[in-house]
């Protein structure tokens, strides 16, 4: 690969599974990644979905950093709606300050939840269109000079933690451009605007303190097995999963009922989320995974693996660290 590969670790929860076999198991995939040679592994904020367990974000990456030691650890991300800007700049601050040179702070304007858990977080449902103003509260909070009088973040002033925006649209394309800050795109999960905010966050790009130059974060889902028809079969139990979850409304489903649901027109949504994924042999991956690098224009792929069980997921991204000639990957 000619571009650095990172992880989007989404913290699950399997079936069978608890939220501390979750943990512990993005514990382990951080350590192996480290090993293999990836660049960062990110987690995302998530709340009320049982699946997955990243909702306390910072804490989980003060975790994982902790147990790491260089690989760059960060939120991918977090959902600043849900937030004060002062308690994220002291919170990412503080990780910071414990792990020098290794945080990244990704910053989401979806509330990442439905609206009556937004009411639970006790958060305005109008806090998204303050999502600019925020951004650059938190960024004085975290650089040389507060943007509000007589309030400064300690731990947070002086860290200068990189700000990365998130988005799936063409209003995270242009604030990170306006900002001069990194833009890192959904595509692993809402495809459909990747080419035209990547387009025009580079068209419109500002130069800035933290980057001179613009630079993408592209996300896709992978799988990768020692043969393509194990990998394929790892597809069809992951679009299982998801349709039980986004398209079951509570209901225990079988896999024949899942199945049913994924060919339904409902179905199609499943399977258009997925639209970026690299599935196969390692090679195969490798070579998806350079094409859809061109096709995003990228400068980083982020992947997220759609494998079902820790043991795959783990497989997944050591096969594809071994075939793409990352450093540690010898």
């Amino acid at each position: 690969m000619t571009v650095p590969l990172s992880i989007l670790d989404l913290a699950e929860v399997g079936e069978g599974s608890t939220v501390a076999d979750s943990l512990a198991a993005t514990v382990r995939l951080a350590q192996r990644a480290e090993e293999w040679g990836y660049r960062r592994v990110w987690y995302a904020e998530h709340h009320n979905m049982p699946a997955i367990a990243s909702s306390a974000t910072a804490v989980l990456i003060a975790h994982v950093a902790a147990h790491t030691r260089r690989i760059r650890v960060g939120a991918g991300g977090v959902m600043l709606p849900n937030h004060s800007p002062l308690v994220i700049a002291e919170q990412f601050g503080t990780l910071a300050t414990l792990h020098p040179g290794r945080i990244d702070l990704g910053l989401g304007r979806a509330p990442g939840t439905d609206q009556q858990t937004v009411l639970a977080l006790r958060r305005d449902p109008a806090a998204a269109e303050r999502f600019p103003a925020d951004v650059l509260e938190l960024q004085g909070y975290l650089g040389d000079e507060t943007r509000v009088p007589g309030v400064e973040a300690t731990p947070g002033k002086g860290t200068h933690v990189p700000l990365y925006i998130l988005g799936s649209s063409l209003f995270g394309a242009r604030l990170a451009a306006a900002l001069g800050l990194p833009y890192a795109f959904a595509s692993h999960f809402a495809p459909d605007a990747l080419e035209a905010a990547v387009a025009t966050y580079r068209r419109e790009f500002r130069p800035s303190a933290q980057l001179a130059e613009p630079y993408v974060i592209a996300g896709i889902s992978v799988i990768a097995a020692d043969d393509a028809a194990q990998a394929h079969a790892e597809l069809a139990a992951a679009k299982r999963r998801r349709a039980k979850l986004l398209l079951g409304r509570g209901r225990a489903l079988s896999d024949e009922e899942a199945d049913a649901l994924l060919a339904s027109p409902a179905g199609a949504q499943v399977h258009h989320m997925m639209r970026y994924a690299a599935v196969g042999t390692p090679e195969q991956v490798r070579d998806d995974l350079a094409r859809f690098a061109e096709h995003a224009d990228a400068d980083e792929l982020i992947l997220a693996c759609a494998a079902p069980g820790e043991t795959a997921r783990l497989r997944t991204f050591e096969l594809i660290a071994r075939v793409s000639g990352l450093v540690s990957a010898a």
